[in-house]
């Protein structure tokens, strides 16, 4: 087995969640950790036992001990310089989403993992919850025959909502919509957006944060099929504990429902009244099991790294899906439906491998 050197940039929330799957696999020979809050770096490494920690995550890009990185760092803002600077120092990078803020950006992105023939990928972890991956393959084995719409509801407590609000001007369909794009294109693919339509509600977070509290998407594919995505982060706060999801897909043979709302785990206590616990998108540890996709796509994107294949999501993809939520953010300032236009084939840029830098970058727009 071939093991590996991994830095993780960005020890928070989910930057620790990797950290830690990174510091239980046999696949990590020597893990790093780059964060600049003291106090959490300390905490983290003495958990994983990493070989090594800093505030200025540069240094591991001269490293030649590590192969890989993981970038968990937040504001969004750093997200494309970070991997920028990792690609053009020849490292394997997985990126939390979004891939970046700018579809140039993206598109450099991808064409500077082509040309270091590196592999990039794309934190869009519900590709890895069981339920979603159901759904995904009743359709590609053709259980519901094929697909004619879909649905999929999100909502997370505004205590998310306002931590993300307050550190970055993006909209739930950048933060959180993304996510059930990201999955429902995966569903439907080979099939490419056209049309998208949305519509933006700022009741709760305009004043404070100056973003909607809800954004309601319809998205038009090329062959007539139609789905809709409804996100929003201004649940009290109380439940549940970060995210609450319900999905409809219909087919022509069939339809399969999914209850994602984690009410089936209740507790209640005098001290902290009701709670719904394992309810968070990323997951939880609950002893010597985890709760949630995120380790599973951390151990995925090890193993393609260390077997050399491509990852289940690609970058191409990822572009794709912020084209579709900036088109649904244009859409709800502007009042129509905004047009996708793409200047090449989608699906050939879709099939790209990053193993086979042979093949020609198309790009695509939105207006």
């Amino acid at each position: 087995m071939k093991q590996l050197g991994v830095a993780i940039i960005g020890t928070g929330w989910c930057g620790g969640i990797r950290a830690e799957t990174c510091a239980r696999s046999p696949y990590v020979s020597n893990l790093y950790l780059a964060e600049i809050e003291p106090v959490r770096l300390r905490e983290v490494a003495a958990r994983t036992r990493a070989a090594g920690v800093t505030a200025d995550y540069r240094s591991f890009l001269r490293n030649d001990d590590i192969d890989a990185i993981i970038i968990s760092a937040t504001p969004e803002t750093t997200h494309f310089p970070m991997a920028k600077e990792s690609l053009e120092a020849g490292k394997h990078v997985f990126l939390e989403k979004p891939i970046a803020l700018e579809l140039f950006e993206a598109d450099e992105l991808i064409a500077l993992a082509k040309s270091k023939g590196v592999l990039f990928t794309i934190g869009y972890s519900q590709r890895f919850n069981p339920k979603f991956a159901y759904v995904k393959r009743s359709v590609d084995n053709g259980t519901i025959g094929q697909p004619v719409s879909a649905l999929v509801s999100r909502h997370i407590a505004r205590t998310l909502g306002d931590r993300i609000g307050g550190r970055i001007k993006l909209s739930p369909a950048a933060m959180e919509a993304t996510h059930d794009i990201d999955f429902v294109l995966w569903c439907f693919a080979p099939r490419t957006p056209v049309r998208v339509y949305a519509q933006a509600v700022r009741k709760i977070m305009q004043p404070t944060h100056g973003v909607p509290d809800c954004a309601w998407i319809i998205v038009t594919l090329n062959d007539g099929c139609v789905f809709t995505i409804g996100a929003s982060w201004v649940l009290p706060p109380a439940y549940p504990n970060f995210s609450s999801t319900w999905i409809e897909m219909v087919g022509t043979e069939g339809a399969i429902m999914v209850d994602d709302t984690h009410r089936d785990v209740s507790l209640n206590t005098l001290k902290r009244g009701i709670e719904f616990p394992i309810s968070t998108m990323p997951g939880e540890r609950v002893g010597h099991v985890f709760a949630g996709p995120m380790e599973a796509e951390t151990i995925h994107f090890l193993e393609c790294v260390a077997d050399g294949r491509q990852p289940l999501v690609k970058p191409e993809e990822a572009r794709l899906v912020m084209q579709v939520y900036q088109a649904a953010d244009s859409s709800a300032e502007q009042g129509r439906p905004i047009d996708l236009v793409t200047s090449a084939s989608t699906s050939d840029q879709l099939a790209y491998s990053p193993l086979n830098a042979s093949r020609k970058n198309p790009t695509a727009t939105h207006h």
